[in-house]
């Protein structure tokens, strides 16, 4: 995406000293550019703008306030708005007398007429979020397709796969990645979902009768809308419901946790005692004190980060709890938490693509890891094998191969020569035949199947969401 006026070098050498930490250190400046104060400005004003050529195509305003009022929007400034704003203690109020002052009799005249605060509000609301999911979808769409790269690359690479932090079953390095691909794919088509509920024009008016427009109110709002490139909420009260908020942002905080489960498999894996696969550090520097660590500070970050995201959204549900045609309470909270919250995924992606990006694994790591319980990972396949070829019970079959399982485990022995030597099972079977059917590389299901479904999936996922809900 390409934010026309949008310099990095000015932008950072023009951004003053902040307390708030996304000013300085998380969040991209193409986010940043989207959530600033200016852009916001130009938003509201966008839609004064649709708004006075709605009342122009109606019949109400002249040709010339559509004209006088695009003038006079060149001639306004933040600061300017926000000086007049210590004087009115109402900021749309302080962007209309601007707009009226430099923009003459007829804009003074028609500007705002029939509308609302939240119909400015909400609608510029709808543009920011347009763009700032925009980068978002694209750059989880990025992050998609290089973990399914990586998942196809690694299908056959085996390794131990674990439940409850222990040994289960056997995997293998693409399987993994690729429930990463299928989660983050869902993630992304329940934001493409929440976007068209989420991304809505209000044009409605005080309480949202449009009372004041009458019989042409409903054109005026398709014109509002037709010039913004929005869908308009078909009924509202004084604001837009919401809910819509609420949604994408829940849908949000999951995709954090998502991010945040694979740093946090990640970090794991990178224990020196597991060492399977860690981010590469090359060049960087670690602990303070030690000059030996390499922290995995790319993960923790995204693991902090979903701490954020997961903390914001009560806010957002907080807020559609309004008093009966709207209340104040939902606009102090909404300029905190939505761009914090934007900003706040904007960065857990970037950083997961830079993880993804820097990602290193040693397949003989996992092999030597798997074969730590000397084979004791293959007590179900040896439990399933005296089930099937020797008719045995359940329960009599799953005794044994624990038993044959913490024997191995006890006397160093693999499994398959522990079972061999058993009476009960080397008698039918022989020390080679158990060798293949304990083998972990050989108990993997059609794991080469469901990689392949998995990426098959995010890439519909992706590919429809760009179709059906492409933004003019």
């Amino acid at each position: 995406m390409t934010l026309i006026g949008f310099d990095e070098d000015i932008y950072y050498k023009s951004c003053p000293d902040s307390v708030c930490v996304f000013d300085w250190r998380y969040g991209s400046p193409k986010m940043k550019y989207v959530l600033s104060r200016s852009e916001i400005l130009k938003n509201m004003i966008l839609v004064e703008i649709a708004l006075m050529d709605a009342l122009v195509e109606v019949g109400l305003a002249p040709p010339e306030a559509a004209v006088k009022i695009r003038e006079a929007a060149k001639k306004i400034t933040p600061e300017e708005v926000a000086e007049r704003e210590k004087k009115t203690g109402h900021e749309v109020i302080a962007l209309i007398e601007l707009l009226a002052e430099k923009g003459g009799d007829e804009v003074a005249r028609w500007i705002h007429y029939g509308a609302t605060s939240n119909d400015i509000i909400d609608t510029a609301w709808a543009l920011t979020l347009r763009e700032a999911l925009i980068i978002i979808e694209s750059k989880l769409a990025k992050v998609i397709e290089a973990l399914a790269t990586k998942a196809e690359e690694t299908v056959d690479i085996v390794m131990v796969g674990r439940t409850h932090g222990q040994h289960a079953l056997p995997i293998t390095l693409g399987f993994k990645l690729a429930n990463y691909v299928y989660e983050l794919a869902r993630s992304h088509e329940r934001l493409c979902d929440a976007m068209k509920r989420a991304i809505r024009a209000k044009i409605g008016g005080a309480v949202g009768t449009m009372a004041a427009w009458g019989i042409k109110g409903l054109r005026i709002r398709e014109i509002v809308c037709q010039h913004l490139g929005l869908e308009p909420h078909l009924i509202t009260t004084q604001v837009a419901p919401r809910d819509g908020f609420a949604e994408l942002a829940s849908v949000l905080a999951i995709l954090a946790s998502q991010l945040d489960r694979f740093a946090t498999e990640v970090r794991e894996l990178a224990r020196p005692e597991i060492m399977e696969m860690w981010e590469d550090r090359t060049g960087t520097l670690g602990s303070s004190a030690m000059p030996h660590k390499a922290n995995p500070v790319t993960a923790e970050r995204i693991s902090g980060l979903a701490r954020v995201a997961r903390s914001l959204v009560l806010a957002f549900y907080e807020n559609i709890v309004l008093w009966h045609e709207r209340d104040l309470s939902n606009s102090s909270a909404e300029r905190v938490i939505i761009p914090h919250l934007l900003l706040t995924i904007d960065q857990m992606l970037d950083d997961t693509w830079e993880l993804i990006s820097r990602l290193r694994f040693s397949p003989e790591r996992m092999y030597e890891n798997l074969m730590m319980s000397r084979g004791a990972i293959m007590a179900e396949a040896l439990m399933n094998l005296l089930i099937r070829e020797l008719g045995m019970k359940r329960s009599e079959a799953y005794r044994i191969a624990k038993e044959l399982a913490e024997k191995a485990a006890r006397t160093g022995k693999p499994l398959y020569e522990v079972a061999a030597e058993d009476p009960r099972i080397g008698k039918y079977f022989g020390l080679t035949r158990l060798y293949e059917e304990l083998d972990p590389r050989r108990y993997l299901g059609p794991i080469k199947y469901l990689v392949q479904q998995a990426v098959y999936y995010a890439d519909k996922a992706v590919e429809t969401c760009g179709d059906e809900d492409e933004q003019p």
